[in-house]
């Protein structure tokens, strides 16, 4: 399988490292998905048109080339629907497809195939884009030393399949939530009267295992936020030459993050000022869902 020349393939290695999800995370999201979709009386078409004991073969075939992620997600649907459905995974998360591509193949009762259907399509289709839009980015900052991560502007509900797509698309995970790890942002600085007073009551507060990241717009809030106890720097939406300096400034004391206007255009320069993680809203919040489509055969 050739791929797309815009992706950037993981190593074999790299798949095979991509963690599944907790199963009682995709079961609650697939759950909450197919009774959405069921409502009270289940599928009326299917049951008025489909005999109970026919069967049925299907694939999951790409039409567009991406980054696969949410198998898992299908997988459960159907499983979901019958539990003596067989899928069989082709082509794993983590990898790039081309159009045309087998994905995966499906056969069981034809009436849960077609009722899983969307349910597992929406997923499958979501997550491959978030992934496929993820690897873009990794793409085009390959051979320097910044990372892509993603933010918390997700799905409510799907933040965890969501941030699992942006590792399937070799990016990394911010924080998952406001429970694990301190970010202070400008709003907080505001009302808590200035950096140094909400970094000092967030230290004595989170501990010592916990990470304090503090956003600032300026190099002067910087200089202020290095003489305090602080773990990284989000750098919002500063010039190429304000990251350079803001990187000189803050080398070997802070993580640096730059954060604003980033997209596929600018995302190579601000990577070149030498900050360690670009966070991309986008890939969450705004990806291009990838073309996929379920085929029955013979």
């Amino acid at each position: 399988m050739r791929a797309d020349s815009s992706l950037r393939r993981l190593p074999v290695s790299a798949v095979r490292s991509l963690r599944p999800l907790p199963e009682p995370i995709v079961e609650e999201a697939v759950v909450g998905a197919l009774k959405e979709d069921l409502g009270l009386v289940g599928d009326i078409t299917t049951r008025a048109t489909i005999p109970a004991e026919a069967t049925a073969n299907a694939m999951i075939v790409a039409r567009a080339p991406g980054r696969i992620a949410g198998l898992q997600c299908a997988e459960t649907t159907f499983h979901s629907c019958d539990s003596s459905v067989e899928f069989t995974t082709e082509i794993p998360d983590g990898a790039d497809v081309q159009a045309g591509d087998t994905i995966a193949s499906i056969s069981g009762s034809a009436a849960a195939l077609l009722t899983g259907e969307r349910t597992a399509l929406n997923f499958l289709c979501h997550l491959s884009g978030i992934a496929t839009l993820t690897a873009r980015y990794v793409k085009a900052i390959e051979g320097t030393n910044a990372s892509i991560c993603c933010t918390r502007k997700t799905t409510p509900g799907l933040r965890a399949l969501e941030k699992y797509a942006v590792r399937a698309g070799g990016g990394q995970n911010h924080r998952f939530g406001l429970f694990d790890a301190v970010l202070i942002k400008d709003n907080h600085i505001a009302a808590a009267g200035g950096v140094a007073n909400a970094v000092d009551r967030a230290r004595d507060a989170a501990g010592h295992m916990i990470k304090v990241e503090v956003e600032v717009d300026t190099l002067d809030q910087l200089d202020e936020l290095l003489t305090l106890q602080a773990d990284a720097v989000l750098l919002d939406n500063m010039t190429l030459d304000q990251l350079r300096e803001a990187v000189s400034r803050a080398s070997g004391r802070l993580i640096t993050e730059a954060s604003g206007g980033v997209n596929l255009e600018t995302v190579r320069e601000i990577a070149e000022t030498g900050v360690d993680l670009i966070s991309v809203g986008r890939l969450t919040h705004s990806p291009q869902a990838l073309d996929l489509g379920l085929d029955f055969v013979d």
